[in-house]
């Protein structure tokens, strides 16, 4: 009688555990959420690529749950302000980061 209550709260600890490790986090994305994303950094490279004065910019772009990061170089300060514009006129971006520096 007492191993049969020392297994049985072992084996409720032990499936407790399980299901807690299975608990989803905010860090992740769904797959429906990762196209999204795919698709707005996709969009975002193409505007950039779009806009004459940033076609020879080093700018590197990516997503996560619509949130727009730049990061790279560019030539002129006024790049910088003209590629967050840019990605903001991207319909999907909810927000942007701009971490672009001058050369």
């Amino acid at each position: 009688m007492k191993n049969l209550k020392i297994v049985s709260t072992l084996l409720a600890a032990l499936m407790l555990t399980t299901v807690v490790g299975c608990a989803s986090t905010d860090k992740k994305e769904s797959v429906g959420e990762y196209v999204d994303d795919s698709v707005i950094t996709t969009s975002v490279k193409a505007a950039i690529l779009n806009e004459p004065t940033l076609k020879v910019a080093e700018i590197n772009v990516e997503t996560f749950k619509g949130v727009v990061q730049l990061s790279g170089f560019v030539a002129a300060q006024d790049s910088i302000a003209t590629a967050g514009k840019v990605a903001r006129d991207v319909k999907g971006v909810k927000s942007v980061k701009n971490d672009i520096r001058m050369k």
